[in-house]
């Protein structure tokens, strides 16, 4: 093996974090996206001149790192994020998924978008202005999708002369309003600026009193391993595969990606909705047949012992720790159209690899953002709006409880009229 395809093997075989950046409009989002790729040297030549120019065409001083993820003209024109911008890069250490989703209150749909598959939510506060309703909203949504880490970065330490008791401040004042309410697993505090680099991907000489670890070394060592679910086996059905060719004359595969638990040859399993049962024959994966094992995400294609009706949608699950099969489902939701909800509307529902109809029971109550409480008289449902609802599905479905699956526990509604994605769910026990 060459020096060249034992780096791409390297790097292929390199762990992936995702994480996504949240805080209110110009706490500095898009310029700390920018100057981790600029520090980690993960920006191209032509990338820099375009943004240099586009900086100098503005009047504006330093080099305006945020218009590396801004893409959109109107982004540019206005500074501010509109949409979801995902960016890669990679260190020595590890590969990374950004999203960066806007902080302006009616983009809160376009948060819980690029939060959805997070493993870490970095959120900002402006150093100037401290715990906002913003920040709260932001970390409640962190809290609602399980996200298991969470970085608070208090971001323009520039502008209050780098003092360690404004830190101290803002750090208690996270802690004693949302982090003992949320109850979030992994809470860090790292003082930065974005703008000057300062404990990004370099240590700060501004801020010698703070003795933690820079942002970049969080990232890469945030201990992800256990996040997912590698007890209990779920795979959900995409595809039977029978290869016409005579050299595959019997074979007969479920192909899907692995959503918890190990799953290696012998395993008895369960087939669900319907019941039936028999054992693992062989775990396939393309270019690598008979695997030992295989566990999430991994895509694989596995082969049974018996010859059972199964199809797409359904879901081969070991016989212990099964899921639960029910058609009544409730779950805390998020509402992502503008179309406000339709008390006892049709809606079209996917999950995993299923796809089955529904109709709202019953609206079971809307969460006050602000005060997080529980308001169980308003039954109304419009943008941006977070509660919880129990709907029932002209089909039984396979699920699991969103805060031990975050796979197999979440959903969504889609409006049969407009094919539109109106509400994320997340299904409770």
């Amino acid at each position: 093996m060459s020096e060249f395809q034992e780096h791409q093997a390297g790097y292929l075989n390199m762990e992936l974090l995702r994480f996504t950046t949240a805080g209110s409009v110009d706490d500095g989002k898009s310029t700390l996206i920018g100057r981790l790729l600029y520090d980690s040297k993960a920006i191209f030549e032509d990338q820099m001149e375009a943004i240099e120019q586009a900086s100098i065409n503005k009047g504006e001083e330093h080099v305006n790192l945020a218009l590396l993820t801004d893409g959109l003209r109107a982004e540019r024109e206005q500074g501010i994020t509109i949409d979801v911008a995902y960016r890669y890069f990679a260190t020595p250490k590890r590969k990374f998924i950004i999203a960066d989703t806007p902080g302006h209150v009616q983009y809160t749909r376009n948060m819980v978008t690029g939060a959805s598959t997070a493993n870490a939510a970095l959120i900002l506060i402006d150093a100037r202005k401290g715990v906002i309703e913003q920040t709260l909203r932001h970390s409640f949504i962190a809290s609602l999708l399980q996200i298991p880490h969470v970085i608070v970065c208090i971001n323009k330490m520039d502008l209050v002369e780098y003092s360690e008791d404004v830190f101290e401040k803002i750090r208690k004042d996270y802690e004693q309003s949302i982090s003992d309410k949320l109850n979030v697993k992994d809470t860090r505090f790292v003082p930065i600026s974005a703008l000057n680099g300062d404990n990004v991907v370099d240590r700060s000489e501004n801020m010698s009193w703070y003795d933690g670890p820079t942002l970049l070394y969080l990232l890469e060592h945030l201990h992800i391993t256990n996040d997912r679910d590698f007890s209990d086996v779920r795979i959900p059905v995409q595809y039977v595969i029978r290869p016409q060719k005579k050299e595959y004359h019997d074979y007969r595969g479920y192909a899907g990606r692995v959503a918890g638990g190990v799953v290696r040859p012998g395993q008895k399993v369960t087939v669900l909705p319907s019941g039936l049962t028999s054992s693992i024959k062989a775990v396939d994966q393309m270019g690598n047949e008979n695997m030992d094992a295989a566990f999430p995400p991994q895509s694989v294609t596995v082969r049974l012992e018996d010859e059972i009706d199964i199809s797409r949608g359904d879901m081969i699950v070991a016989d212990e720790n099964q899921p639960s099969v029910s058609q009544d489902i409730t779950f805390k939701f998020c509402w992502l159209s503008e179309t406000p909800l339709v008390p006892g509307g049709k809606y079209s529902l996917k999950h995993t690899s299923k796809d089955v109809r529904c109709i709202i029971k019953s609206i079971d109550y809307k969460i006050d953002i602000n005060t997080l409480e529980k308001n169980h008289e308003d039954k109304s449902v419009g943008l941006n709006e977070i509660g919880q609802m129990t709907i029932r599905t002209t089909q039984p479905l396979v699920f699991d409880a969103y805060d031990k699956n975050r796979i197999t526990g979440s959903l969504l509604l889609v409006d049969e009229g407009t094919n539109n994605t109106v509400c994320a769910g997340m299904i409770v026990d």
